[in-house]
């Protein structure tokens, strides 16, 4: 088990924001975490890597969280948050270099070794062609998507993000989600959290669905996307199909009061 949570609470004025939230992720899984605005899934996430303080238990690998070095933590996890400023005019390959700064003390990749994942993670992400470029020069979506590429030069088991295809357009929501699933056929695994319903659908194996703070669904993205959920988490109807051999999902409308 790459990730475990027990009971994670976070309690902000005397009101728990993540209300005693159990997680599980396995190798090999593509777990989409939904849930609408103020639901609690950014608190969790940030929870589940230690940056937001919270009571409970977070094991990476089997090994307490609060009982990993900072460095030990970003072995195991890499983490993409909303936020996507880069504040300083950095060239985007150092942006993406920092993504192996957890492996450079006692690393067994070389410095050719490591230029190759670093060159790798660019291609996935399709940032390659401006790698001499400075940050401040790219658009919010390339910047987007050189923060994706530095968390996937983190070469981690497990990659934690954050609504990650915010800002994208169609063409590189739907190549970002490809990259996910490539990342499960080398055994590693995605926890990512996601408004658009129908990318969720598609392409996870696996939903989360949260709702005031807790966890009101998890399994199969046949058995959480329901009509029933979406009325009741949601307010919503929705539109169910098939393209292309996998399902589609669209809102059609506000459900009735």
């Amino acid at each position: 088990m790459l990730l475990r949570a027990e009971n994670l609470t976070v309690e902000r004025g005397g009101r728990a924001i993540v209300d005693g939230v159990d997680l599980r992720v396995g190798r090999g899984e593509l777990v989409g975490l939904i849930g609408p605005n103020g639901a609690g899934k950014t608190t969790l996430l940030k929870a589940l890597i230690g940056v937001t303080a919270a009571s409970g238990a977070v094991f990476l690998r089997d090994s307490p969280l609060e009982k990993l070095s900072a460095n030990e933590r970003a072995r195991r996890v890499a983490f993409l948050p909303q936020d996507h400023e880069i504040a300083w005019p950095v060239k985007v390959r150092e942006v993406v270099a920092l993504g192996r700064q957890p492996w450079r003390q006692g690393s067994c990749f070389g410095d050719y070794a490591r230029g190759q994942i670093i060159a790798e993670a660019m291609a996935r992400m399709g940032v390659e062609g401006f790698a001499e470029r400075t940050a401040d020069t790219l658009s919010g979506g390339e910047r987007a998507r050189v923060l994706i590429a530095r968390a996937l030069a983190q070469m981690t088991p497990l990659l934690i993000a954050d609504e990650p295809v915010a800002g994208l357009d169609p063409a590189h929501q739907i190549g970002l989600m490809e990259v996910f699933v490539s990342l499960l056929r080398e055994g590693r695994s995605v926890l990512v959290s996601l408004h658009d319903l129908g990318l969720a659908a598609r392409w996870c194996t696996r939903l989360i669905m949260m709702d005031g703070g807790g966890v009101v669904a998890d399994g199969p993205p046949a058995a959480v996307l329901t009509p029933e959920n979406l009325r009741r988490v949601y307010g919503i109807e929705a539109y169910f199909g098939k393209a292309d051999g996998g399902p589609v999902i669209m809102p059609t409308r506000l459900s009735p009061k």
